[in-house]
C-alpha cells in the first residue's frame, strides 16, 4: 500500500520544501511488499556519518565469523520470541540436491534484495529471496562425481559441493569448492569457483583446478582420495580451502590447506600439507582465523614414527608457512596412540575463544574424536605438550562447536550423542574447563547461539538432524528448554548431521536436502511507517526518520518520473537503524532544485 505526497520544486538553494508531511502505512504481513512513496525536494542518497547506526546484516561464512563462534546478535530473538518461533510455510525454498553445507545470507543484492545462498552435492548454487524463498538466480558450476568413481565415502549417489562457501563482501564474490569429473579422461578434480554473489555468474579467471596448482614440497595434490568437507575462509586478500580424506580413510591422501589470491587465483597458489600420509583437515568447521593467520585442525596419520603434522592444531602464516618452532602448533603427547585408534584431534575444527580475566586469555578450543576438550594458548601453542586444560566431555565429537559470553563467564557448546553439552571456561591462571549443562537436541546438528544485544536473552539452538528433524532452543546459562520443536508445521525433512542454522532479521534458516526452511519470530511484519523530522539539512541534504520494528530491513528507491514502472526506479540503499527500532536516512548529494519521488520499501 502506497501513499503519494508531492512537493513543489525548489527555485534556489535557500528555498524551503513544503511543510514536512506525515506518512502512514497500514501494517502488512510477509510476503507482501509494504511501500512508502513520497516526493521531496532533494535526491535521497548517502548516509550521513554523524551518527552511529546498524548497517546491513550478512552471514558470509560458517558460524558467522572467522573465529567460528556461531554467535548471532538479533534484537528479535528475545526469550519470549524464541519460545514462539514458527516455520514460515509461505517460504518456498525449493532446491535440488543433498545439502551438507551451512546456508549464507547476503543483503544489498540487485535492487536491495536480501538472499539466502545455498549449495548442494549436485554442484548447484542457489540464491533464494530471503523473504519468499523464490529462486533469484541459480548456477550449475560443474558436473558432480558419481560416488562409484571414488574409492570410498559416505555421501551417496553424487558428490559435488560439500563444504560451506564464503563470501567476500568488498568484491561481492562467493567462493566454493566443487568436486567434478572430466567427461573424457574421467579425471576427478577439485575446482575452486568464484561467483558474482548478485548474479551467479562465474567471475573471470576462475575456477582454479587444485590438481594442477597445489604442491607442497614433493607432494602433489590428487583429488581422487581428497574430500572437502570443511568450511572455506577469506583472510585479508586471500582465500583458504581445507582438504582431508573421504569417509573410510581410503587411498593416499593428506591434510591440506590451499590458499590463493582473491583477484588472480592462479598467480600465487600457496599450500601446506601434512608430511605423513593422512592427517586430514576434514572437520565441518573448517578453517578459523585471528584476522591474520589461519588455524587448522588435523586428524590421524598413518605409519608415522615421528610427528608428521597430524593430530594437531596449527597456526599457519598468511603464506601457509608453519614457522617459529613450537609456538605455532600443538599436538598431545599421546598423538601416536591417537593415530593408532583413529581418534582425531580435529573433529570440530579450531574454535578461537577469548576468556576475560584468564591467563592466558586468548585461547584455542579443540574437541575431537577422543572425547576430550582441550584449551590451548593461542599465542604459544606449545608443540608436543600437555594443554593448558583438558577434560573428558563426551565421545567421538565431530560437529562444529559454538561459544558465547554469559553473565557468569565464557561458554563453549557442542553436540555429542544426541545432546548439546555446555562447558564453562574458568577465568583463572591457567583457565579451567567445567561441564555446566546437558540438553537433548534429539540429533547431531551443530549448535548456534542468539542474543538480542550480545549479552542478554542468550539462546542455544540445536537441530535434530537425521532424527526428529526439528529445531530446538535452550537457555544458554541453564540448558532449560526455550523452544521444544514446535508443532506439525515446524517439522523439517532430510536435514544432515553436519547441518547448522543461521540467523538474520528475526529469522532462522536451515538447509536440508532439496529444501531450505525459514522460521519466524513473532511479529514478523512492520508497523505503520510515520516519517518524523523530514527536513532539508544545512548544505542541501535531506533527512528523514521513522520508528518501527527493531532489526528490520528497509530499502529506499527513487525516481524523477512517476509514470515509469517500479522496476525502473533506482535503488539508493538500505535505511540504517541508528538505535533499536529507530531508523534514519540522509541525503548528502542533493542536486539542488530537482523534484524526486521515493519509496521506502519493506520486503
Amino acid at each position: 500500500m502506497n501513499e503519494l505526497f508531492k512537493s513543489k520544486k525548489l527555485t534556489d538553494n535557500n528555498a524551503n520544501c513544503e511543510s514536512p508531511v506525515t506518512l502512514n502505512l497500514s501494517r502488512l504481513k510477509r510476503p507482501a511488499r509494504a511501500g512508502l512513496l513520497f516526493g521531496i525536494c532533494c535526491l535521497l542518497a548517502l548516509l550521513s556519518g554523524s551518527f552511529q547506526c546498524r548497517g546491513a546484516v550478512n552471514v558470509t561464512q560458517h558460524h558467522n565469523n572467522v573465529a567460528r563462534s556461531g554467535f548471532y546478535i538479533d534484537p528479535a530473538f528475545t526469550i519470549t520470541n524464541a519460545a514462539g518461533l514458527t516455520r514460515d510455510l509461505s517460504f518456498s525454498g525449493s532446491i535440488i540436491g543433498q545439502v551438507y553445507a551451512q546456508p549464507l545470507y547476503i543483503e544489498g543484492g540487485p535492487r536491495g534484495l536480501a538472499v539466502v545462498i545455498v549449495v548442494t552435492e549436485s554442484n548447484n548454487v542457489y540464491a533464494l529471496n530471503a523473504t519468499t524463498g523464490a529462486i533469484v538466480w541459480q548456477t550449475h558450476v560443474a558436473a558432480p562425481v558419481p560416488s562409484s568413481a571414488l574409492p570410498c565415502g559416505n555421501v551417496t549417489s553424487i558428490i559435488g559441493i560439500t563444504g560451506t562457501p564464503v563470501v567476500d563482501l568488498p568484491s561481492r564474490a562467493l567462493f566454493l569448492d566443487a568436486l567434478s569429473q572430466q567427461p573424457v579422461t574421467l579425471t576427478v578434480e577439485h575446482l575452486v569457483f568464484s561467483l558474482n554473489v548478485d548474479t551467479g555468474a562465474v567471475n573471470p579467471g576462475w575456477p582454479l583446478n587444485v590438481n594442477s596448482n597445489a604442491i607442497f614440497g614433493a607432494t602433489k595434490f590428487v583429488s581422487t582420495a581428497q574430500g572437502e568437507r570443511g568450511a572455506l575462509t577469506v583472510v585479508g586478500t586471500n582465500l583458504y580451502v581445507p582438504y582431508g580424506g573421504l569417509y573410510g580413510d581410503c587411498g593416499t591422501y593428506y591434510g591440506w590447506v590451499v590458499g590463493m589470491p582473491l583477484s588472480n587465483p592462479s598467480n600465487n597458489v600457496m599450500a601446506w600439507a601434512t608430511t605423513a600420509r593422512g592427517g586430514g583437515a576434514w572437520s565441518v568447521g573448517g578453517l578459523a582465523s585471528d584476522g591474520v593467520n589461519v588455524f587448522v585442525a588435523t586428524g590421524n596419520t598413518f605409519g608415522a614414527s615421528s610427528w608428521g603434522g597430524g593430530e594437531a592444531i596449527l597456526n599457519l602464516s598468511p603464506s601457509l608457512v608453519l614457522s617459529n618452532g613450537t609456538l605455532n602448533y600443538w599436538t598431545p603427547t599421546n598423538w601416536s596412540s591417537l593415530d593408532s585408534s583413529d581418534t582425531d584431534i580435529g573433529g570440530t575444527g579450531p574454535l578461537l575463544v577469548t576468556v576475560p580475566g584468564a591467563t592466558p586469555s586468548n585461547l584455542v578450543v579443540a574437541l575431537g574424536k577422543d572425547g576430550n576438550a582441550y584449551l590451548l594458548n593461542r599465542t604459544n601453542l606449545g608443540g608436543i605438550s600437555v594443554p593448558l586444560a583438558k577434560l573428558s566431555v563426551g565421545n567421538t565429537i565431530i560437529q562444529a562447536a559454538a561459544t558465547y559470553q554469559a553473565t557468569n563467564g565464557t561458554y563453549v557448546v557442542f553436540a555429542n550423542g544426541g545432546n548439546l553439552i555446555a562447558l564453562l571456561l574458568g577465568a583463572s591462571s591457567p583457565p579451567t574447563i567445567t561441564k555446566e549443562w546437558t540438553a537433548n537436541e534429539n540429533g547431531k546438528g551443530s549448535p548456534f547461539v542468539t542474543s538480542t544485544d550480545g549479552t542478554n536473552n542468550l539462546v542455544v539452538w540445536g537441530i535434530g538432524t537425521q532424527s526428529t528433524q526439528r529445531l530446538y532452543g535452550f537457555n544458554a546459562s541453564t540448558g532449560a528448554t526455550v523452544f521444544a520443536g514446535g508443532g506439525t508445521n515446524e517439522l523439517m525433512a532430510n536435514t544432515r548431521n553436519f547441518n547448522t542454522g543461521i540467523v538474520a532479521r528475526g529469522r532462522i534458516y536451515v538447509a536440508g536436502d532439496n529444501q531450505v526452511y525459514a522460521f519466524n519470530t513473532p511479529g514478523q511484519g512492520v508497523t505503520s511507517i510515520t516519517l518524523t523530522n523530514a527536513a532539508i539539512q544545512p548544505g542541501g541534504s535531506f533527512q528523514f526518520s521513522f520508528t518501527n520494528k527493531p532489526g528490520e530491513l528497509f530499502n529506499v528507491f527513487a525516481t524523477t518520473n512517476l509514470t515509469v514502472p517500479f522496476t525502473n526506479w533506482v535503488w539508493l540503499g538500505g535505511v540504517p537503524e541508528v538505535s533499536s527500532g529507530q531508523y534514519q536516512f540522509t541525503d548528502t548529494s542533493a542536486p539542488g532544485n530537482s523534484e524526486r519521488y521515493y519509496i521506502v520499501d519493506w520486503p
